[in-house]
Protein backbone atom coordinates (compact mmCIF):
# COMPACT_ATOMS: atom_id res chain seq x y z
CA UNK A 1 0.00 0.00 0.00
CA UNK A 2 1.30 3.40 -0.74
CA UNK A 3 -0.41 5.06 2.22
CA UNK A 4 2.13 7.69 2.65
CA UNK A 5 1.66 8.86 -0.60
CA UNK A 6 -1.97 8.16 -1.38
CA UNK A 7 -4.78 6.65 0.76
CA UNK A 8 -5.28 3.06 0.90
CA UNK A 9 -7.38 1.37 -2.27
CA UNK A 10 -10.05 0.57 0.71
CA UNK A 11 -11.21 4.07 1.53
CA UNK A 12 -9.09 6.52 -1.21
CA UNK A 13 -12.37 7.31 -2.59
CA UNK A 14 -13.59 8.54 0.69
CA UNK A 15 -10.77 10.40 2.24
CA UNK A 16 -9.14 12.32 -0.88
CA UNK A 17 -6.50 15.09 -0.18
CA UNK A 18 -7.28 18.84 0.04
CA UNK A 19 -5.05 21.35 -0.71
CA UNK A 20 -2.19 21.54 1.84
CA UNK A 21 -1.30 24.90 4.14
CA UNK A 22 1.52 25.60 5.55
CA UNK A 23 1.42 23.90 8.87
CA UNK A 24 3.34 23.16 12.14
CA UNK A 25 5.72 25.52 11.58
CA UNK A 26 7.47 24.60 8.72
CA UNK A 27 10.24 26.44 6.52
CA UNK A 28 10.15 26.59 2.85
CA UNK A 29 12.83 24.65 1.40
CA UNK A 30 15.65 26.88 -0.44
CA UNK A 31 16.19 26.49 -4.02
CA UNK A 32 19.68 27.08 -4.09
CA UNK A 33 21.28 27.50 -8.07
CA UNK A 34 22.27 24.21 -9.22
CA UNK A 35 25.61 23.20 -9.75
CA UNK A 36 27.58 19.76 -10.06
CA UNK A 37 29.01 18.52 -6.70
CA UNK A 38 31.62 15.81 -5.67
CA UNK A 39 29.52 12.72 -6.03
CA UNK A 40 27.57 14.33 -9.15
CA UNK A 41 29.18 12.61 -12.32
CA UNK A 42 27.24 11.04 -15.08
CA UNK A 43 26.31 9.43 -16.93
CA UNK A 44 25.38 7.56 -13.11
CA UNK A 45 23.16 4.43 -12.61
CA UNK A 46 20.56 4.75 -9.40
CA UNK A 47 19.25 1.96 -7.77
CA UNK A 48 15.21 2.00 -6.91
CA UNK A 49 12.36 0.02 -6.50
CA UNK A 50 12.24 -0.27 -10.77
CA UNK A 51 15.82 -1.88 -10.75
CA UNK A 52 18.95 0.03 -12.04
CA UNK A 53 18.41 3.14 -13.68
CA UNK A 54 20.67 4.60 -16.24
CA UNK A 55 21.07 8.22 -16.07
CA UNK A 56 22.88 9.43 -19.18
CA UNK A 57 23.47 13.26 -18.40
CA UNK A 58 22.58 15.76 -15.74
CA UNK A 59 18.62 16.33 -15.94
CA UNK A 60 17.06 19.23 -16.20
CA UNK A 61 13.57 18.71 -16.85
CA UNK A 62 12.17 16.46 -14.52
CA UNK A 63 8.70 15.41 -14.02
CA UNK A 64 7.53 14.27 -10.13
CA UNK A 65 4.66 12.21 -9.85
CA UNK A 66 4.87 12.10 -6.11
CA UNK A 67 4.14 14.74 -3.67
CA UNK A 68 7.10 13.57 -1.92
CA UNK A 69 9.43 12.82 -4.27
CA UNK A 70 8.53 16.78 -5.07
CA UNK A 71 9.60 17.87 -1.40
CA UNK A 72 12.70 16.04 -1.52
CA UNK A 73 13.78 17.30 -4.45
CA UNK A 74 13.33 20.82 -3.32
CA UNK A 75 14.90 19.77 0.10
CA UNK A 76 18.19 19.04 -1.66
CA UNK A 77 18.39 21.97 -4.33
CA UNK A 78 17.26 20.47 -7.81
CA UNK A 79 14.28 22.72 -7.29
CA UNK A 80 15.41 24.29 -10.70
CA UNK A 81 15.99 21.08 -12.47
CA UNK A 82 12.50 20.55 -12.13
CA UNK A 83 9.90 21.21 -15.08
CA UNK A 84 6.02 19.54 -13.70
CA UNK A 85 4.86 18.21 -11.11
CA UNK A 86 1.54 16.68 -10.89
CA UNK A 87 -1.70 18.22 -9.12
CA UNK A 88 -1.14 16.45 -5.50
CA UNK A 89 2.72 18.12 -5.14
CA UNK A 90 1.47 21.45 -3.69
CA UNK A 91 4.13 22.38 -1.62
CA UNK A 92 6.60 23.59 -1.75
CA UNK A 93 4.39 26.47 -3.50
CA UNK A 94 6.71 27.40 -6.22
CA UNK A 95 7.14 23.77 -7.45
CA UNK A 96 5.49 23.74 -10.84
CA UNK A 97 1.68 22.10 -10.65
CA UNK A 98 0.03 20.74 -13.34
CA UNK A 99 -2.73 18.78 -14.61
CA UNK A 100 -0.83 15.75 -13.90
CA UNK A 101 -1.88 12.88 -12.28
CA UNK A 102 -0.02 10.12 -10.29
CA UNK A 103 -3.14 8.24 -9.93
CA UNK A 104 -3.98 8.06 -13.60
CA UNK A 105 -0.87 8.87 -15.73
CA UNK A 106 -1.43 10.47 -18.95
CA UNK A 107 1.93 9.42 -20.83
CA UNK A 108 0.71 11.65 -23.76
CA UNK A 109 0.94 14.60 -21.53
CA UNK A 110 3.92 13.47 -19.33
CA UNK A 111 6.03 13.30 -22.72
CA UNK A 112 4.48 16.28 -23.68
CA UNK A 113 6.55 17.97 -21.27
CA UNK A 114 9.74 16.40 -23.03
CA UNK A 115 11.09 15.11 -19.35
CA UNK A 116 15.15 13.71 -18.88
CA UNK A 117 13.65 12.09 -15.90
CA UNK A 118 10.57 11.23 -14.11
CA UNK A 119 9.66 10.40 -10.77
CA UNK A 120 7.06 8.40 -9.42
CA UNK A 121 5.97 6.64 -6.22
CA UNK A 122 3.99 3.31 -7.83
CA UNK A 123 4.33 1.85 -11.33
CA UNK A 124 0.68 2.77 -12.00
CA UNK A 125 -0.49 1.37 -15.22
CA UNK A 126 2.57 -0.03 -16.50
CA UNK A 127 3.95 3.57 -16.87
CA UNK A 128 7.80 3.25 -16.23
CA UNK A 129 7.17 0.17 -19.32
CA UNK A 130 5.42 3.03 -21.62
CA UNK A 131 7.61 6.21 -20.83
CA UNK A 132 10.95 3.64 -21.54
CA UNK A 133 9.23 3.31 -25.00
CA UNK A 134 10.31 7.03 -25.30
CA UNK A 135 13.49 6.09 -23.73
CA UNK A 136 12.58 8.17 -20.80
CA UNK A 137 14.62 7.30 -17.59
CA UNK A 138 11.92 6.70 -14.74
CA UNK A 139 12.78 6.35 -10.78
CA UNK A 140 10.17 4.49 -8.63
CA UNK A 141 10.50 6.02 -5.57
CA UNK A 142 7.55 3.85 -2.73
CA UNK A 143 5.86 5.02 0.52
CA UNK A 144 8.59 4.55 3.02
CA UNK A 145 8.24 1.50 5.26
CA UNK A 146 10.83 2.43 7.62
CA UNK A 147 13.53 5.46 8.14
CA UNK A 148 16.06 4.29 6.24
CA UNK A 149 14.07 4.06 3.27
CA UNK A 150 14.04 8.32 3.50
CA UNK A 151 17.60 8.29 3.88
CA UNK A 152 17.98 5.78 1.00
CA UNK A 153 15.49 7.82 -1.36
CA UNK A 154 17.10 11.13 -0.51
CA UNK A 155 20.16 9.46 -1.93
CA UNK A 156 18.97 8.21 -4.85
CA UNK A 157 17.15 11.56 -5.56
CA UNK A 158 20.77 13.06 -4.84
CA UNK A 159 22.71 10.80 -7.30
CA UNK A 160 20.18 10.93 -10.17
CA UNK A 161 20.09 14.68 -10.13
CA UNK A 162 23.64 15.83 -9.28
CA UNK A 163 22.97 16.69 -5.55
CA UNK A 164 24.37 13.99 -3.64
CA UNK A 165 26.12 16.18 -1.06
CA UNK A 166 22.86 18.05 -0.71
CA UNK A 167 20.93 14.75 0.02
CA UNK A 168 23.97 13.40 2.36
CA UNK A 169 23.31 16.93 4.26
CA UNK A 170 19.43 16.82 3.94
CA UNK A 171 19.50 13.30 5.85
CA UNK A 172 21.93 14.80 8.30
CA UNK A 173 19.66 17.26 9.23
CA UNK A 174 16.49 14.70 9.59
CA UNK A 175 18.70 12.48 12.05
CA UNK A 176 19.78 14.89 13.97
CA UNK A 177 16.16 16.87 14.12
CA UNK A 178 14.75 13.45 14.90
CA UNK A 179 16.91 12.92 17.39
CA UNK A 180 16.62 16.33 19.24
CA UNK A 181 12.93 15.85 19.04
CA UNK A 182 12.85 12.21 20.39
CA UNK A 183 15.11 13.11 23.35
CA UNK A 184 12.44 16.63 24.24
CA UNK A 185 9.85 14.00 24.65
CA UNK A 186 8.57 13.48 28.38
CA UNK A 187 9.55 10.34 29.97
CA UNK A 188 6.86 7.87 30.11
CA UNK A 189 6.95 4.91 32.43
CA UNK A 190 4.65 2.84 30.17
CA UNK A 191 4.08 3.71 26.57
CA UNK A 192 1.13 6.21 25.65
CA UNK A 193 -1.80 4.56 24.03
CA UNK A 194 -3.20 6.23 20.28
CA UNK A 195 -5.46 5.91 17.69
CA UNK A 196 -4.75 7.02 14.87
CA UNK A 197 -7.32 8.12 12.37
CA UNK A 198 -6.67 8.10 8.71
CA UNK A 199 -10.13 8.97 7.52
CA UNK A 200 -13.80 8.59 9.01
CA UNK A 201 -14.67 4.93 8.37
CA UNK A 202 -11.68 4.59 10.99
CA UNK A 203 -8.76 2.94 9.21
CA UNK A 204 -5.90 3.35 11.47
CA UNK A 205 -2.08 2.49 11.50
CA UNK A 206 -0.43 0.03 13.49
CA UNK A 207 2.56 0.24 15.02
CA UNK A 208 4.70 -1.62 12.68
CA UNK A 209 3.63 1.16 9.53
CA UNK A 210 6.32 3.74 8.96
CA UNK A 211 4.14 6.41 10.98
CA UNK A 212 4.02 4.19 13.75
CA UNK A 213 7.58 3.65 13.53
CA UNK A 214 7.93 7.38 13.86
CA UNK A 215 5.62 7.70 17.17
CA UNK A 216 7.43 4.98 18.68
CA UNK A 217 9.91 7.31 18.83
CA UNK A 218 7.89 9.23 21.86
CA UNK A 219 7.57 6.04 23.43
CA UNK A 220 3.86 5.69 21.73
CA UNK A 221 1.77 2.74 21.04
CA UNK A 222 -1.02 1.97 18.26
CA UNK A 223 -3.98 0.61 19.88
CA UNK A 224 -4.57 -1.09 16.35
CA UNK A 225 -1.78 -3.39 17.07
CA UNK A 226 -4.29 -5.65 18.65
CA UNK A 227 -7.04 -5.35 16.23
CA UNK A 228 -8.35 -8.52 14.44
CA UNK A 229 -7.08 -8.64 10.79
CA UNK A 230 -3.91 -6.20 11.43
CA UNK A 231 -1.34 -7.86 9.86
CA UNK A 232 -3.17 -8.82 7.13
CA UNK A 233 -4.32 -5.64 6.08
CA UNK A 234 -0.57 -4.41 6.11
CA UNK A 235 -0.57 -2.72 9.36
CA UNK A 236 -3.75 -0.78 7.88
CA UNK A 237 -6.67 -2.42 9.60
CA UNK A 238 -10.22 -0.60 9.44
CA UNK A 239 -11.47 -0.54 13.47
CA UNK A 240 -14.64 -0.22 15.16
CA UNK A 241 -15.98 2.67 17.21
CA UNK A 242 -16.59 0.28 19.56
CA UNK A 243 -13.08 -1.27 19.78
CA UNK A 244 -11.54 2.19 19.34
CA UNK A 245 -13.93 2.89 23.07
CA UNK A 246 -13.15 0.12 24.19
CA UNK A 247 -9.40 0.22 24.29
CA UNK A 248 -9.63 4.03 25.43
CA UNK A 249 -6.53 5.42 24.02
CA UNK A 250 -4.14 8.18 25.77
CA UNK A 251 -4.12 9.89 22.26
CA UNK A 252 -6.57 10.27 19.21
CA UNK A 253 -4.20 11.81 16.48
CA UNK A 254 -6.37 12.69 13.49
CA UNK A 255 -4.92 12.79 9.73
CA UNK A 256 -8.35 13.64 8.23
CA UNK A 257 -8.30 17.29 9.52
CA UNK A 258 -8.07 18.92 5.77
CA UNK A 259 -9.73 16.41 3.93
CA UNK A 260 -12.79 15.36 6.37
CA UNK A 261 -12.84 18.39 8.47
CA UNK A 262 -12.23 16.50 11.44
CA UNK A 263 -11.43 17.83 15.11
CA UNK A 264 -11.67 17.87 18.27
CA UNK A 265 -15.14 18.97 18.36
CA UNK A 266 -16.63 16.32 15.60
CA UNK A 267 -15.31 13.71 17.55
CA UNK A 268 -16.22 14.43 21.30
CA UNK A 269 -19.95 14.48 19.15
CA UNK A 270 -19.22 11.20 18.05
CA UNK A 271 -21.25 9.09 19.54
CA UNK A 272 -19.90 7.55 22.83
CA UNK A 273 -16.51 9.09 21.99
CA UNK A 274 -17.13 12.22 24.44
CA UNK A 275 -16.21 9.99 27.38
CA UNK A 276 -12.78 8.72 26.19
CA UNK A 277 -9.97 9.77 28.05
CA UNK A 278 -8.44 11.37 25.35
CA UNK A 279 -11.17 13.70 24.49
CA UNK A 280 -11.80 14.34 28.62
CA UNK A 281 -8.42 15.27 28.61
CA UNK A 282 -7.96 17.48 25.57
CA UNK A 283 -5.53 14.94 23.89
CA UNK A 284 -6.69 14.94 20.31
CA UNK A 285 -4.01 16.05 18.32
CA UNK A 286 -4.60 17.43 14.63
CA UNK A 287 -2.10 17.14 11.85
CA UNK A 288 -2.29 18.56 8.33
CA UNK A 289 -3.08 15.60 5.98
CA UNK A 290 -0.79 16.24 3.36
CA UNK A 291 2.41 16.23 5.80
CA UNK A 292 1.18 12.89 7.52
CA UNK A 293 0.90 11.27 4.27
CA UNK A 294 4.15 11.97 3.46
CA UNK A 295 7.63 10.59 4.10
CA UNK A 296 9.86 13.19 2.75
CA UNK A 297 11.54 16.25 4.74
CA UNK A 298 8.54 17.27 6.46
CA UNK A 299 8.63 14.01 8.91
CA UNK A 300 9.60 15.89 11.33
CA UNK A 301 6.80 18.27 11.41
CA UNK A 302 4.40 15.50 12.48
CA UNK A 303 7.01 14.40 15.19
CA UNK A 304 7.49 17.60 16.66
CA UNK A 305 3.58 18.66 16.53
CA UNK A 306 3.01 15.00 18.62
CA UNK A 307 5.59 15.83 21.17
CA UNK A 308 4.53 19.57 21.68
CA UNK A 309 1.23 17.93 22.51
CA UNK A 310 2.83 15.72 24.97
CA UNK A 311 4.85 18.07 26.40
CA UNK A 312 2.45 20.64 27.04
CA UNK A 313 0.01 17.82 28.64
CA UNK A 314 3.02 17.02 31.24
CA UNK A 315 3.40 13.58 29.35
CA UNK A 316 -0.26 12.63 29.97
Amino acid sequence: MRVLSRRPAAFAAAAALAAACAACGSSQPATPPASPVAGSSFPATVSAANGAVHIASRPTAIVSLSPTSTEMLYAIGAGSQVKAVDSDSDYPPQAPMTKLSGFQPNVEAIVGYKPDLVVVDGNTGGLIKSLAAFKIPVLELPAATKLSDVYAQFGELGRATGHLAQAGRENARLRSQLARIAAEAPHQAKPLTYYYELDQTYYSVTSDTFVGQLLHLLGMKSIADTATGAAAAGGYPQLSPEFIIKANPDYIILADTVCCHQSAATVASRSGWSGLTAVKDGHVIALNDDIASRWGPRITDLLQTVETAIAKDGGA
